[in-house]
């Protein structure tokens, strides 16, 4: 025995796709015509939108390159790895990009360009939100910088492009932001305390009275030894602390260091040990003559490298490089009037098509005495809730 359970369902189903393809065919002209007027309104509207300018300047920004006291950092141990840690782990042309959109170039921008009165805002805040919005600044694949600025006026759109560089050069000025400049920096601070502490540590020394002539036994050599030693314990000590910063207690490098710092600190205490009984004797003058030279050792090590940082920072020449520099757009980026026109269409031709359907369904549900009953129901419900409401 067939089981024929199905047809009904399935002749229904087909008679409602024609019956959806009837009621296309009959609101053909509606569904053709309608969203080419909306179209055509559509692009004439878009002709009264006033156009806008898209001007671009491309940028090199400073290049992170192997200096040339990349080398003798190795052999410095605890200050190599301290400059490092100065220098920190960052992606340049990222940093570059939150420089642009920093407050301090957007200010200096606003009150240079009069932005609040052009973008007619009563608040910087909300000045530097179009700015923004105005700006569009990215880092290509093949490290140049691309800033993209849109405005009515295509002159200005390039001034305000060529702006954003410089501005970004001036505070780069300001800051130490390549490899070179970092180093420089932080040399430059740790010789000036170094130098106070060395000269304080002399002036001590000489307060004593004493010297290496008057002793039984000549200890400088002894003591200069200690002293250097204790410097690199010293060093390699703010060196870990930095690595702490920035790495795990698991990585191989920190562990390294770790390692590179008991070593120091086991050979720091047999050279005490084993220091001369005959200047352990001179307790005062040992102290501070071992001081001065600790202060001393570091001094030297901090002179050399802050020359060195000097030279890579000037041999770095330009900090910003400017590929291309923004020129007035000869033609207009928005509005798009065909697009415009396209995407109008066809969102009015699916509502069109939603609306008859719709219309079809609402007709169908009168002639069905219990679908329009439903309507009717649905109908009081309405002007009820919106009588509630009123």
């Amino acid at each position: 025995m067939t089981d024929t359970s199905h047809i009904p369902e399935q002749a229904e189903d087909e008679i409602s796709l024609l019956d959806l393809l009837q009621t296309i065919v009959d609101n053909l002209r509606l569904l053709i015509l309608g969203p080419l007027v909306v179209g055509l309104v559509a692009l004439g509207i878009s002709f009264a939108v006033p156009p806008t300018f898209t001007a671009t300047v491309k940028f090199l920004p400073p290049q992170q390159q192997q200096s040339a006291a990349a080398s003798m950092l190795a052999s410095l141990g605890g200050l190599g790895g301290l400059a490092g840690a100065a220098a920190g782990i960052k992606n340049p042309a990222d940093q570059y990009l939150a420089f642009m959109k920093s407050n301090s170039v957007q200010d200096a921008l606003i009150e240079r360009f009069k932005l609040e009165e052009r973008y007619a805002t009563q608040f910087k805040t909300d000045t530097r939100a179009v700015l923004t919005g105005n700006t569009r600044a990215v880092s290509g694949k093949d490290g140049l910088i691309s800033i993209e600025i849109d405005d009515k006026d295509p002159q200005f759109a390039a001034d305000l492009a060529n702006a954003h560089v410089q501005e970004l050069q001036q505070l780069l000025a300001r800051l130490a932001v390549t490899e070179a400049q970092q180093r420089r920096a932080f040399f430059e601070k740790q010789l000036s305390l170094v130098q106070d502490k060395m000269i304080a540590a002399e002036q001590s020394l000489r307060a004593t009275g004493v010297n290496s002539s008057v002793l039984k036994s000549n200890p400088t050599s002894a003591v200069a030894g200690v002293a250097a030693l204790k410097a690199q314990v010293t060093a390699q000590e703010v060196k870990v602390g930095a690595m702490r910063g920035y790495l795990a207690d698991t990585a191989p490098d920190f562990k390294q260091a770790l390692n590179e710092l008991s070593n120091l600190r086991a050979q720091l205490a047999k050279q005490e040990k084993d220091e001369p009984a005959s200047a352990a004797g001179q307790g005062d003058y040992v102290a501070k003559y071992r001081e001065f030279k600790y202060q001393e050792t570091l001094f030297d090590l901090f002179a050399k490298q802050f020359e060195l940082a000097k030279i890579d920072e000037s041999r770095e020449g330009a900090v910003i490089q400017v590929l291309d520099a923004a020129q007035p757009p000869e033609k207009k980026a928005k509005p798009k009037k065909a697009l415009i026109a396209i995407v109008a269409t066809l969102a009015a031709g699916f509502a069109f098509l939603l609306f008859v359907f719709i219309r079809q369904a609402l007709r169908n549900a009168n002639k069905d005495p219990e679908s329009a009953q439903k309507l009717a129901d649905l109908k009081t419900g309405w002007q009820k809730a919106l009588g509630k409401a009123n």
